[in-house]
């Protein structure tokens, strides 16, 4: 099993919608899936349409009191399992960092659905911070994938994102993590802005960096607000085309490095 984070600390990048279509085309590309929320906000939790029941998230598992198989709930997708989020986790964040191996907390906490082989990937929505939340699904997964805005303030975000990796690499905490690659997201072909900034992660990213741009799109900013994803929302859009053609690829670059 393959456990990857969505992340990048700044928010609207699209960083949920593609945790969420990612994950799902995966789950239609006959691979297990499991998404867990790491976001207080719950956004992917809500976005999927799943109304968390009490006391079932990452938290419990985290603090210890409750195994993690027993906070997985089925999202009625067909191999799309999800470990849902609520506002607990913001109190997670203040306990783990009191703790002294909070790094280490959330790498352990995984390991028994690691080691049963019930999961193809495990999926991490990330909080848009480099708080606690952040920097353990940073330590816990095996690669990262970038969601980049087609602005320019994305590329200093994106300098920020690698910075972390490195940090987390040298203190020896996940000295094998990498950046997996990064996805363009709300890009507009029309716009000479869209096309300068995908030329300048190229030029840096050439190898990470996704040929498939995800477009800005109405319907996949408001599949979330009917808790579908984009292929239950407009399934023949360009925006469902283009997840899925990026879960192609994923899944293509995993059989090359395996």
């Amino acid at each position: 099993m393959k456990i990857v984070a969505i992340a990048n600390q700044k928010g609207g990048v699209g960083k949920t919608t593609t945790a969420i279509n990612l994950a799902a085309a995966l789950a239609a590309r006959k691979k297990n899936v499991l998404l867990i929320d790491i976001d207080p906000q719950a956004n992917a939790t809500s976005g999927l349409g799943i109304e968390a029941p009490e006391n079932i998230s990452l938290y419990p598992a985290l603090l210890g009191m409750k195994p993690l198989e027993d906070c997985i709930v089925e999202t009625g997708r067909p191999r799309l399992s999800i470990i849902p989020a609520n506002m607990d986790l913001a109190g997670a964040e203040i306990e783990l960092a009191r703790s002294g191996n909070h790094l280490a907390r959330l790498r352990e906490t995984l390991q028994p659905i690691r080691d049963n082989d019930q999961f193809d990937f495990c999926i991490l929505d990330t909080p848009p911070s480099l708080g606690v939340l952040m920097t353990s699904s940073l330590a816990a997964c095996d690669e990262v994938l970038t969601p980049l805005q087609c602005e320019w303030f994305g590329l200093e975000g994106l300098a920020k994102i690698s910075h972390v990796i490195s940090q987390i690499c040298l203190a020896g905490v996940n000295p094998a993590l990498r950046l997996e690659g990064i996805l363009m997201t709300m890009f507009n072909a029309r716009t000479n802005l869209s096309r300068q900034v995908v030329d300048q992660v190229k030029e840096f990213f050439p190898k990470e960096l996704y040929p498939v741009m995800i477009p800005r799109s109405i319907r996949l900013g408001e599949a979330p607000s009917f808790g579908k994803t984009i292929f239950e929302h407009d399934p023949s859009g360009f925006a469902a085309k283009a997840y899925m053609s990026m879960a192609k690829l994923f899944i293509k670059r995993h059989k090359a490095v395996q």
